[in-house]
């Protein structure tokens, strides 16, 4: 029984919906102004996206800590919990540490579903919890896994602080067998670098303890496991427990490239043919340099890619729809006559449930150097509002308690984000520029009031700079949810029944002298679809 027990848990957890996410990397020396800055798609279908919220506290000897599963919210067990616990803002702690992930799978048999305590979701928390910088978190992370297990499958973790940025790469060593194989290096500070379910680190420096740390079995255990059989110096991570296909490269690893085509200062061309799949013998770098510093505003807007103007650009074909639309629905491959096709699958997409772009910067108070900008819903589709890492608390409309996945509510900025979204979809390229309009016009206020606001905290006692940033963070929060609110509204109204009420210079609706609506336009389809419906049907609806 016991054994029939643990095999439906392996089941459960291989078909539960796992995360297909992307995280961009841009070190202190590669950014505009010092800042560390990284960021994270949390993308999953059917999944409420929210920000968390675990506040700083002090433990009595002998209590625990619950851990539940970062995707399912299943109880996983409990561990002793730490004399003190840092205060956690979305994926932020209050020293400004910052951890995001990517899931690369790996090897199917490594998954640890018997003795295996911790998802990624709850280390990242747990650690987030108890680490200051992101070398305290590489060491906090391995040795709870060591000591609880490790029960998720492959994973990439972004790890940074104001300092320092790393990739942290771990998988399980399968059923029954606690403890997980790792390797972590540091980005070096004037490079970029980028994740997207797929394991980036081959080979690594085993002697530069200042820049990599690894389990000290990670390979011997690939020996013994016969993933790898040459020596120390030639053995690369992902090589032996997560090695590439075609999925791998097209659907994850050109997501790096189109991060590195748009920004990296070398010619990424030559690893085209490695992005789409089609070679697999020269594999991008682990990270490169940028031809120019990056701001945070380049890397909300990278998070809004969709390859356009590379060879992968989804615009061009009939799955755009008659309204361009640069999205596909999934899954991600389909068949048609027995033959197998796919979708491309952008850094921009549909499915994301929250984004995260953290900003962290060592010149100033922890209080004020960390910003997690966070939205809900695809990033093309919503503004990223700044939430300080002192808040006190999430804006209402992304706490958790707001609503959820089966409960709508217009003070929810998942629920009202992804109810503009889903009305612009079937019409992109009518309506997208309406979203687009607000979006940015929103994001550029976030950011030219962001020196202003921080300078009159910097002028507070820490205690009042730390309330006036978190009443901030709502402030804003909500401003937001009120423009969103206005947005969906406007776009059934001016939208409805695939016409366009007409409006004056200054966006007023066109009225007769009585007061009703003038005769509303009616755009049809696009002429490039008008002639595609031609080219299909021929003669079928041509006027005699």
């Amino acid at each position: 029984m016991k054994k029939y027990l643990y095999t439906l848990l392996a089941l459960m957890l291989t078909a539960a919906p796992s995360h297909a996410c992307t995280n961009l990397i841009v070190g202190k020396k590669a950014s505009m102004d010092g800042s560390v800055i990284v960021s994270y798609s949390c993308d999953d279908y059917g999944a409420y996206g929210f920000m968390n919220f675990l506040p700083h506290a002090k433990h009595g000897k002998g209590e625990m800590r619950a851990l539940y599963h970062y995707e399912t919210n299943n109880y996983l067990g409990e561990i002793p919990e730490a004399e003190e616990t840092y205060g956690v803002v979305g994926l932020m702690n209050e020293h400004q540490l910052t951890i995001h992930e990517t899931t690369f799978g790996g090897r199917e048999e490594l998954c640890d579903t018997l003795t295996g305590l911790f998802d990624y979701g709850s280390l990242m928390y747990v650690t987030l919890q108890r680490a200051r910088t992101a070398r305290e978190a590489i060491a906090v992370m391995s040795s709870l896994v060591e000591r609880h297990g490790y029960g998720s499958e492959g994973e990439s973790f972004t790890i940074a602080d104001p300092n320092e940025a790393w990739i942290m790469e771990m998988i399980g060593k399968g059923p029954g067998v606690k403890g997980a194989v790792w390797v972590a290096v540091r980005i070096p500070d004037d490079c970029i670098c980028a994740h997207a379910n797929q394991s980036r680190i081959r080979r690594f420096p085993l002697k530069d303890k200042d820049n990599c740390i690894y389990s000290k079995d990670v390979i011997k255990f690939a020996r013994e496991k016969g993933y790898f059989t040459g020596k120390d110096a030639d053995f690369s991570f992902s090589e032996a427990y997560s090695p590439t296909g075609f999925g791998a490269q097209r659907y994850c690893e050109a997501r790096v490239w189109s991060f590195f085509n748009r920004h990296a200062q070398d010619d990424m061309s030559a690893y085209l043919s490695y992005a789409m799949g089609k070679t697999s013998d020269n594999p991008m770098p682990l990270y490169v340099k940028p031809k120019a510093p990056l701001s945070v505003q380049d890397v909300k807007d990278m998070m809004r890619d969709h390859y356009e103007g590379t060879p992968l650009d989804i615009l061009g074909d009939a799955g755009m729809g008659p309204w361009e639309m640069p999205y596909r629905p999934t899954p991600l491959s389909y068949e048609v006559d027995g033959v197998k096709y796919f979708n491309e699958r952008p850094i921009s997409t549909q499915q994301t449930a929250c984004v995260y772009v953290s900003q962290m910067r060592s010149w100033l108070p922890p209080y004020i150097g960390g910003v997690v900008w966070f939205g809900n819903d695809d990033t093309n589709m919503v503004p990223l509002t700044p939430v300080y890492c002192c808040a006190q608390s999430v804006p209402e409309c992304y706490s958790q308690s707001t609503a959820n996945t089966f409960r709508f509510s217009t003070r929810s900025a998942f629920w009202v984000q992804n109810w503009v979204s889903n009305m612009v979809y079937p019409r992109y390229q009518a309506l997208f520029p309406e979203v687009k309009s607000v979006r940015d016009r929103l994001e550029s206020d976030y950011n030219s009031l962001q020196a202003s606001t921080e300078q009159e905290a910097a002028s507070m006692g820490e205690q009042e700079a730390r309330r006036f940033l978190s009443d901030y963070s709502h402030r804003v929060a909500q401003g937001m949810m009120d423009e969103w609110n206005t947005l969906a509204q406007t776009l059934i109204v001016k939208y409805n029944d695939m016409a366009v009420k007409r409006t004056d210079e200054n966006g007023q609706y066109l009225k007769t002298p009585g007061g009703n609506q003038r005769p509303v336009l009616r755009p049809g389809y696009p002429e490039s679809y008008r002639r595609r419906i031609v080219e299909d049907a021929g003669e079928r609806y041509r006027v005699p």
